[in-house]
C-alpha cells in the first residue's frame, strides 16, 4: 500500500536554507563577553534551533549567571539586533539549498519557510532570497517564531504552516538541520530530511539524514516520504 503522495516542502531557515546559524553564534559569542564571559563551544551547540529564551538560559548557566526576566528580554533583543548587523553584510545559501528549493517551486509543490527567527529577522533573509523564478515568490508561506503558540521543538509551527498551506502532515516533507527542528517536524507526522550544519542529529523513526542537500531532488524527498511510510507500517 502505497502512501500519500508529496504535497508541500517545509523548509526550516538558519542553517537549513542559508547560512545565518554562525551568525547567531558570533551575537551570542560577543553577548557573553559583553557580560564577562566566556560561552563554551558546546553550550553553543545547544542553542542550535532554540528560541531566544532557551538560548539566553543556555549562556546564563554556562556562564553561572542569574539575570531578571526584564535583563532577558534585553540581552535577547541585543542579540537579535547583532545578528541583523551581521545579515545586512550578505547571506548566502547551504549547499544545495537554492537548486532544490527552485526544484521543488518549478514542480508545483507547496512551500513554506518555518523558523524560530522573529519576524523582524526572517524578512531581511527573505529579501535576500528573493524568488526562485521572475513573478514566483520562494515560499507560499512563512512562519516566524513570534508568530506562533509554542516553539520548536513543539510541532505548533509545522502545523500552523501546514494548516495555511492546508495540506495533510502524511504529504510533507520537513528540512532540518536541528534536533529541535527534527524533533518539531517528526511530531506535527511529517517525513523529515535532516542535514545537520552545527549539531549532530541522533536517529529517529521518520528521520532521512543525508550531509548536504547537494544532489537533493524530488526524487529523494519523495523517497523521504516513502522511508516515514515504511516506518510506520513497522511500527
Amino acid at each position: 500500500m502505497t502512501g500519500a503522495p508529496l504535497r508541500a516542502v517545509l523548509f526550516d531557515m538558519d542553517g537549513t536554507l542559508v547560512e545565518t546559524e554562525q551568525l547567531w553564534g558570533e551575537a551570542l559569542f560577543a553577548l557573553a563577553g559583553r557580560l564577562g564571559g566566556r560561552m563554551s563551544e558546546e553550550a553553543r551547540q545547544r542553542t542550535v534551533g532554540t528560541s531566544m529564551s532557551v538560548s539566553m538560559r543556555i549562556l546564563y548557566d554556562d556562564l553561572g549567571l542569574t539575570r531578571s526576566d526584564r535583563q532577558l528580554r534585553a540581552d535577547a533583543r541585543w542579540v537579535e539586533d547583532e545578528t541583523a548587523r551581521l545579515m545586512a553584510d550578505g547571506v548566502s545559501w547551504r549547499p544545495g539549498a537554492r537548486e532544490l528549493l527552485a526544484a521543488v517551486r518549478g514542480a508545483g509543490l507547496a512551500t513554506a519557510l518555518v523558523t524560530t527567527t522573529p519576524r523582524r529577522l526572517a524578512d531581511l533573509v527573505l529579501a535576500r532570497i528573493g524568488e526562485t523564478a521572475p513573478g514566483v515568490p520562494a515560499f507560499d508561506v512563512t512562519v516566524c517564531g513570534d508568530e506562533v503558540p509554542a516553539r520548536k521543538p513543539d510541532p505548533a509551527p509545522y502545523l500552523q504552516a501546514m494548516s495555511a498551506l492546508g495540506v495533510r502532515p502524511a504529504e510533507c516533507v520537513v528540512i532540518e538541520d536541528s534536533q529541535a527542528g527534527v524533533g518539531a517536524g517528526l511530531a506535527s507526522g511529517a517525513a523529515v530530511l535532516g542535514v545537520p550544519s552545527m549539531q549532530p542529529l541522533a536517529t529517529a523513526p521518520g528521520l532521512v539524514r543525508r550531509d548536504t542537500l547537494t544532489g537533493v531532488g524530488l526524487a529523494e524527498l519523495a523517497e523521504v516520504l516513502a522511508a516515514r511510510d515504511a516506518a510506520s507500517l513497522r511500527g
